[in-house]
């Protein structure tokens, strides 16, 4: 309980109360009275507008009561729950989203009330929802966390005291759910966050017994295997991926990552599986997954490779387009469609996103089938000043009787002067011998009603080139032909740690941003290894969003920092003058990895 030695427990409460009456009302709280950590949690509670007089909770009808998280906590909950036998305490756990899994009550009193708030399985008590409590906080916080009576942001609260405790993985470290014991406020939670905290511990020690089984028994599977080929064996679950010294000292980081990303798609498959993928490098690998069971459930699953040169295919083909790499499925179809409208010469729409080379797609079609002949680009951008819309489309006219091919680019910015222009033009021309294609960002999409009511109607196709997290195992080749493209970082040689990350990376700017991160990172290095820590904080973000610059700056100071400090949170802040609550939730608001 936090309380000064000369205050008594219904002074501090009376405190404690009034001062949130002040936080409610937007007046300053003075650290003296509430706790920093409780005073961050009431801070995050009134930005994600909990209301503090009425919370909406979720409900949860499908709950995951076989878990190893539940399987492991039950008998140690219902030990305690004897132990705590007459006591008013509940003992309550959830999952990492806060959604109550069990409870166990010593008193049918509390046991009442917490019906009465939904504190009871099914409901979740994430902090977005119900503000200041022991759950959501100690999620929040990934630490203990004691809330005890007006603590607590919502006020039908106030009568309780909450001692919570995140619960993780033993092997990965992710945070699995919480456990938290509720009594009355005023009764000893000190002695109720100890309690909290050794069952904790207890249920950990559960699952890293039941983790040290299943990757034992995984384990020897992977050895047999390994013993019985010469080949690439990969054995894979929810946990752990191994791999034999054979495909570390035969395949490429980028081929590697290829390869345990399919390994994770399939893992869960209960049956034997065989699967065709290609690999950045160019490879074909024939991948045949065995699941290895337990007594009761599935234990993860081996995987033998073989690879073979990849064969004449429409991938291909796709692949050998001038200036273009990428091995993908979704890519090659891309490429593939826009080759056939070029071949039939039936005009096109080539939509996406911002940056994903809509452009250059389409003069690397041009280049491969009619290398001599005549390429126009012509932008919308420029119609949006009234005087160069006469101009504009006089040039279009232009182009529309030559033999060759036109991109009109960024449709989705012509004014509607212009599309109104354009429109007359294409109904006039749209037997002419010229290859007319439309470049669309999504990104805009305010523009795409008129600009389909104008326009669409004269081309018969739509191809959408996909975003690069939608591809990103074609990052493996991405980053060698981007470096070629500049002429710099022939000397640079990329870690599997690196590469991984910028193959996880959620690139919201596409290719063009993949270039910019790759360009920064050559005005500092030309030659050597380069890691996950060396990359530039933008490439270690995984937040799929355009960040402000604002932001862009907040976000590069705390990687900075973190990296100065080899990833010590308490440091960085102190460095950055931030709490541990706020570099946690910049942490999570950023999806900064990596540190």
């Amino acid at each position: 309980m936090f309380a000064a030695p000369d205050q008594s427990e219904q002074s501090w409460r009376r405190e404690v109360a009034h001062a949130r009456e002040l936080f409610l009302t937007q007046q300053d709280v003075s650290p003296n009275v509430v706790r920093g950590p409780i005073l961050a949690s009431w801070s995050r509670s009134h930005r994600r507008g909990v209301e503090a007089d009425h919370i909406e909770l979720p409900y949860v009808t499908d709950l995951d009561t076989e878990s190893p998280l539940v399987t492991c906590a039950a008998p140690i909950l219902r030990e305690l729950g004897e132990q705590l036998h007459s006591e008013p305490v509940s003992i309550i756990l959830t999952d990492a989203q806060g959604v109550v899994l069990d409870r166990v009550d010593s008193d049918s009193a509390i046991a009442r009330y917490l019906d009465s708030v939904h504190l009871a399985p099914g409901f979740s008590y994430a902090e977005r929802f119900v503000g200041t409590n022991g759950i959501g906080t100690a999620l929040s916080e990934g630490r203990a966390t004691l809330v005890h009576g007006p603590e607590h942001y919502a006020e039908n609260l106030e009568r309780l005291a909450c001692a919570g405790v995140p619960i993780k993985h033993p092997v990965r470290g992710t945070v699995l759910g919480a456990l938290d014991l509720t009594s009355w406020a005023g009764e000893s939670a000190a002695m109720m966050q100890a309690l909290a905290g050794a069952c904790a511990e207890r249920i950990e020690r559960g699952l890293l017994n039941a983790a040290g089984l299943t990757e034992l028994a995984l384990f020897r599977e992977y050895l047999r295997t390994s013993q019985r080929t010469n080949g690439v064996v990969l054995a894979v679950n929810g946990d752990v991926v191994m791999m034999n010294e054979r495909a570390r000292r035969t395949l490429d980081p980028a081929d590697q990552h290829a390869l345990m990303e399919w390994a994770a798609d399939v893992r869960d498959e209960s049956g034997p599986v065989t699967l065709i993928c290609d690999l950045p490098s160019g490879l074909v690998a024939r991948l045949k997954y065995r699941p290895v069971t337990g007594k009761s459930r599935q234990l993860g699953g081996v995987l033998e490779a073989q690879f073979s040169k990849q064969g004449p295919s429409v991938r291909r083909e796709g692949a050998s387009l001038p200036g273009l790499v990428g091995s993908s499925g979704v890519w090659q179809r891309c490429v593939a469609e826009v080759e056939a409208c070029y071949r039939s010469r039936e005009w096109l729409v080539l939509a996406g996103e911002a940056g994903t080379g809509k452009l250059a797609l389409l003069r690397a079609v041009q280049a491969r089938h009619d290398p001599a002949g005549h390429f126009r680009v012509l932008d919308g951008e420029v119609t949006r000043t009234p005087e160069a819309v006469d101009g504009w489309l006089d040039e279009v006219a232009g182009e529309l009787v030559s033999e060759g091919a036109l991109v009109i680019r960024h449709a989705e910015r012509l004014s509607v002067e212009a599309l109104v222009g354009l429109g007359d033009l294409l109904q006039t021309h749209a037997e002419g011998d010229c290859w007319v294609a439309l470049t669309m960002s999504t990104d805009d999409a305010g523009a795409d009603t008129e600009t389909a009511a104008y326009l669409l109607p004269h081309f018969p196709h739509t191809v959408t080139v996909p975003s690069l997290r939608h591809h990103s195992e074609d990052v493996g080749e991405l980053v060698p032909a981007l470096l070629a493209s500049v002429g710099r970082g022939h000397n640079l040689r990329f870690g599997f740690d690196a590469m991984q990350q910028l193959t996880r990376a959620p690139w919201p700017g596409n290719v063009s941003q993949l270039r910019s991160v790759l360009l920064e990172l050559l005005n500092r290095r030309r030659s050597g290894t380069v890691h996950a820590a060396d990359l530039p904080a933008e490439a270690r973000s995984a937040i799929r969003r355009q960040l402000s610059q604002l932001e862009a700056l907040e976000r590069d100071a705390i990687v900075r920092s973190l990296t100065t400090h080899g990833g010590n949170k308490t440091r960085a802040c102190a460095e950055l003058g931030m709490s541990r609550a706020t570099i946690y939730r910049k942490i999570r608001d950023y999806g900064i990895g990596g540190v």
